[in-house]
């Protein structure tokens, strides 16, 4: 899907709200969001003020991906690099790291409770560190790479709900952390493809947090709200209660499945069902989508070979696919015996959430509030990005520049990376 040049929905009624800045880190920062139809880059630092700034924008049309994986990595360093120059070019200025999206490797949220003995002493940082090792070997026992391992509560004895376990003295310190990892040979070739413009990836992060970091506001990721960030080739759900990140799912359905439909349904070109779509595309239908007749070219005809087709048609063959989508992604979230936690309100991002009427069929299907998620407080940002389909990569941004920084993934070695158990008991003040 071209995002850029997609029609958008009309907006909704209320008041868009404003995100509270969250920026904790100086200097200047890069984001990279590598999706199937399209590679953006994002460069910006923290203001003063703790709010975001845009200092360069570049994006490119996807190429050698497909479902959020490498296909061709000749083809995806391509991209890759103009997106990243043109933003430098903008930004005079030059990246060695990156903060990039995650949507392959099939990552899956795990939730683990690890015991840990205190002695009856007081719970110190070594604890800490120890609890969130053993909740990572526990992943990568099974041939998984940790993207992010985020504590949600201790408890200390029989106390629980404990936030931050410091200094509290306990016979046993009790950890329920929500690991989420992914497999290691996509995440090669995903780093393989960035290495190979001369970038080092600083941080992954799961594409639909990224997208939330950028469009809830701070009530929403207190007192709940799922994501869901509809891309080119991945729709994909994440879930947010209490200020954390409790649960993320992934469908390899998006926006190029219903461009497939279309071209298949109509009998035309790929390139003819995508221009069709964003023209005309919609999920509500009206006693005048049978009247207006629209022309067609015919896949393998000569030129101006047309067939005309009523708009209902178009219809017809959208809505059950995004429908599809909404009921798989509601079977996800009952499965994942998430209590009262899934049923709050729904915020959709991406290029796919723009199609008009699909703010309606998700709150219909999902019976649930439904908005639609532009990025927040962010200065600077060119007007083509402005909408759903660039709030990963302005959330990329946000969390490069701090926001979130406290789920961060592990290192191999905490020991030698000092700042992840900062990150981590950052996190615990934070939510204390």
């Amino acid at each position: 899907m071209n995002e850029l040049s997609h029609r958008l929905a009309p907006p909704p009624a209320e008041r868009e709200p404003v995100a509270r800045p969250r920026m904790t880190r100086g200097g200047i920062f890069g984001a990279l969001d590598v999706g199937t139809t399209k590679v953006a880059c994002l460069i910006g630092r923290a203001e003063s003020d703790q709010t975001l700034r845009v200092l360069g924008f570049g994006w490119q049309r996807g190429q050698g991906v497909r479902g959020g994986g490498i296909t061709d990595i000749e083809a995806a360093e391509k991209a890759i690099r103009a997106a990243v120059a043109q933003a430098e070019d903008m930004a005079d200025h030059h990246l060695s790291r990156i903060t990039v999206n995650l949507t392959c490797g099939q990552p899956q949220s795990r939730l683990f409770h690890v015991q840990w003995p205190i002695g009856g002493r007081a719970v110190t940082a070594n604890d800490l560190r120890q609890i969130a090792r053993e909740g990572q070997h526990r992943a990568r026992a099974e041939g998984r790479e940790v993207i992010h391992c985020m504590p949600i509560d201790f408890a200390a004895d029989e106390t629980e709900g404990v936030r931050d376990p410091s200094g509290l003295h306990c016979d046993q310190l009790t950890a329920r952390l929500h690991l989420l990892d992914a497999a290691q040979g996509p995440l090669r070739n995903l780093e393989a493809a960035i290495g190979r413009t001369e970038l080092t990836v600083a941080d992954y992060v799961c594409a639909p947090y990224a997208a939330g970091l950028a469009t809830l506001v701070e009530d929403e990721r207190e007192l709940g709200a799922t994501v869901i960030d509809m891309g080119g080739g991945t729709t994909s759900l994440a879930l947010f209660s209490e200020g954390h990140l409790i649960h993320t799912a992934q469908l390899p359905i998006g926006g190029v499945r219903v461009t497939a439909d279309l071209a298949q349904g109509l009998s035309t070109s790929l390139a003819n069902a995508e221009r069709l779509k964003t023209l005309y595309g919609n999920l509500q239908s009206s006693p005048d989508d049978d009247l207006e007749m629209l022309p067609v070219p015919l896949v393998g005809e000569e030129e101006h070979q047309y067939q005309r087709v009523p708009r209902s048609m178009l219809v017809s063959i959208i809505r059950p696919r995004l429908e599809e989508i909404f009921e798989l992604l509601r079977d996800r979230l009952e499965h994942a015996g998430l209590g009262p936690a899934a049923e709050a309100r729904v915020v959709l991002t991406g290029g796919a959430s723009q199609l008009i009427g699909v703010r309606e069929l998700a709150a219909r299907v999902l019976n649930r509030q439904v908005r639609l998620g532009r990025p927040l407080g962010i200065r600077g940002l060119p007007e083509a990005a402005t909408g759903p389909s660039f709030a990963t990569a302005t959330g990329l941004l946000a969390y490069a520049a701090g926001d979130g920084r406290s789920l961060t993934h592990l290192e191999n070695d905490p020991k030698s990376s000092p700042g992840v158990l900062d990150r981590i008991l950052s996190f615990l003040r934070l939510h204390s």
